[in-house]
């Protein structure tokens, strides 16, 4: 899958030494995500307006309040509670991590949504598309504040779709473009036929101890290890 406009991939080092590619979202993908959210939020206070219409004066104040709460806490119990996904992020399929791609935490929810005020100025997002042009993963002032950065979420499940196998810890110290071979094997083996698996996972066998289909399953639980599943 090719990269929207200005998308770029940001390079994250595990402490396990391997290289794992986030593929950041440019402002293409994330101006049109943001759009759908204002009209998640449009909608919702629409129906407010009419249900709290009918209350008179009284209605009218409850709907001010309504629409600071709605425009103030949208974005942020979406992004908390729904692992860094808005409405409109999911329908663009991009996700809020942490920038070493760990899950997104409330903190960092908080602040990254709070700097939009800042992100805003002096009009349409200026200060937040000149950000998001000069920093090499697509990050708006919000996001470098509170170290997170809006990813692709098809490219990020496809490149640690490793079968399941139980996490095996490594025998022996690896070299990182050792680490990464192990890695890509597990990614990618299971579009290779059984008998080219096979074939890789003997060329491992100083590492797994093992040949044939012992081999290849144990690439597998070495591949999980270095990801860290548990």
């Amino acid at each position: 899958m090719s990269a929207p406009l200005l998308d770029t991939y940001r390079e994250v080092i595990t402490p396990e030494g391997v290289a794992l590619q986030l593929p950041a979202a440019g402002p293409t993908p994330r101006a049109i995500a943001w759009l759908i959210d204002l009209a998640a939020r449009m909608a919702l206070l629409s129906v407010l307006s009419i249900a709290l219409g009918m209350l008179g004066k009284m209605g009218q104040g409850l709907y001010l309040i309504a629409l600071f709460i709605v425009y103030w806490s949208y974005m942020i119990l979406f992004e908390g509670f729904w692992k860094g996904q808005t409405l409109g992020k999911k329908a663009m399929k991009l996700r809020v991590v942490a920038a070493n791609g760990a899950p997104v935490g409330w903190v960092a929810v908080l602040v990254r949504n709070l700097l939009r005020v800042v992100d805003m100025l002096p009009f349409g997002y200026a200060v937040g598309l000149v950000s998001s042009l000069c920093d090499p993963g697509g990050r708006r002032l919000g996001d470098l504040v509170a170290g997170t950065v809006v990813v692709h979420t098809g490219a990020a499940i496809a490149a640690s779709d490793v079968p399941v196998y139980a996490p095996q810890a490594l025998p022996a110290p690896l070299q990182p473009e050792e680490q990464i071979a192990v890695i890509e094997f597990g990614e990618r083996a299971e579009s290779l036929t059984m008998e080219r698996q096979i074939e890789l996972a003997d060329i491992a066998e100083p590492l797994t101890g093992v040949r044939g289909m012992s081999g290849v399953r144990r690439l597998y639980a070495f591949a999980n290890g270095l990801l860290g599943r548990t």
